[in-house]
């Protein structure tokens, strides 16, 4: 069995696997590769051919959970590495502002007038990241 069905099939175990799988187009994956997912009961979605610029969404996103997340925390075992991603995606969707959205987050928030009192700190992903609201006085 080839190295990337291998892993495919070992990184999602116990029914937990994804519906769709986006991927590209390179040989690396193989025959074997498209039978696990198939296996697993999983839809390979291809980029287009010839087309590197889809891609660049996936790869931004990798490397926005790398920079932000898991280069600042020691990961020890499968069930520490799912708690953390799962910290940090609410994060991103509620707390994380993005400049594409005006620096607002994915989930909407009220803007909080300087009037309502003070700022507290409020910890997030295990008090890496933090978001800051203002409590009545």
């Amino acid at each position: 069995m080839a190295l990337a069905a291998h892993q495919l099939l070992e990184a999602f175990p116990w029914d937990s696997a994804p519906r769709y799988l986006l991927r590209d187009r390179d040989r690396s994956y193989g025959e074997n590769f498209t039978e696990a997912a198939q296996w697993l009961g999983t839809r390979e979605v291809l980029t287009a051919p010839q087309s590197p610029w889809q891609n660049a969404y996936v790869e931004r996103l990798i490397g926005s959970i790398r920079r932000e997340c898991l280069d600042h925390v020691i990961i020890l075992n499968e069930t520490g590495l799912r708690r953390i991603l799962k910290l940090y995606f609410e994060y991103y969707e509620r707390t994380r502002t993005h400049l594409s959205l005006g620096k607002d987050a994915p989930v909407s928030r009220p803007v909080q007038p300087a009037g309502r009192g003070r700022i507290i700190e409020i910890p997030q992903v295990g008090g890496l990241h933090h978001r800051y609201e203002r409590i009545a006085a």
